[in-house]
């Protein structure tokens, strides 16, 4: 076995869970489940049937993550975040054949007790402050805190907040120095508006390199 579990830890076959994966105290994991390399589940989480989890995601202590949701790699879950799978539960009605799709994008990051209301995709590297209430698409590099969620600025792959944009709609990095362009006039609210943010000196599918490393 190439991953560890606690010993108190329950993980039902068939699933699959990569090299280096690690499974702490009271964790269950169900049959279908698939999860990557270098992974962590803090004490007491949750991973429902045929969830799909990818690579160097971090999920904190008491943390249930339902049938329904993609993980991509590099996301961060904070302790006791939440995230559902129906939009209208009713206990006297079975809807699993009606369970909605959530999409948490790669290197993004959901703050301690924040919800994600399913059926929506969290951007690459967004940053979901603790206690935040999400209820739609979020963009990527997008801030957002609140109830209900809204968007307060845009954040950097290092996880600090940007600066204004310049002429050129340039917002540098205070950390790593990568620089960020706003690459739609709309103003920086929500999803809705079409602004969006890409980062011009590293790719977003691309690992940072240890000279970018906090």
């Amino acid at each position: 076995m190439s991953y560890f579990h606690h010993e108190t830890a329950c993980v039902d076959q068939p699933c699959e869970i990569g090299d280096g994966t690690r499974i702490w105290h009271f964790c269950h994991i169900m049959s279908g489940v698939k999860i990557g390399r270098q992974c962590i589940f803090g004490q007491n989480c949750h991973v429902a049937n045929d969830v799909v989890i990818g690579n160097n995601v971090k999920v904190q202590n008491n943390v249930s993550i339902y049938t329904g949701t993609t993980i991509e790699d590099d996301v961060f879950l904070g302790p006791s975040c939440v995230l559902t799978n129906v939009t209208n539960p009713r206990s006297q009605i079975n809807r699993h054949a009606l369970y909605e799709k959530t999409l948490l994008r790669k290197g993004c990051s959901i703050g301690a007790n924040a919800t994600v209301v399913c059926g929506v995709t969290i951007g690459r590297y967004a940053f979901i402050a603790a206690g935040a209430v999400v209820t739609r698409d979020i963009p990527d590099y997008a801030l957002i805190i609140g109830v209900p969620g809204r968007q307060a600025g845009w954040i950097s792959r290092h996880g600090y907040r940007l600066p204004d944009p310049d002429s050129e709609g340039i917002m540098r990095c205070p950390e790593s120095g990568l620089r960020y362009q706003i690459i739609s006039e709309a103003p920086l609210r929500t999803s809705e508006t079409g602004c969006r943010v890409r980062c011009i000196d590293l790719d977003e599918n691309a690992p940072l390199s240890d000279l970018m490393q906090p």
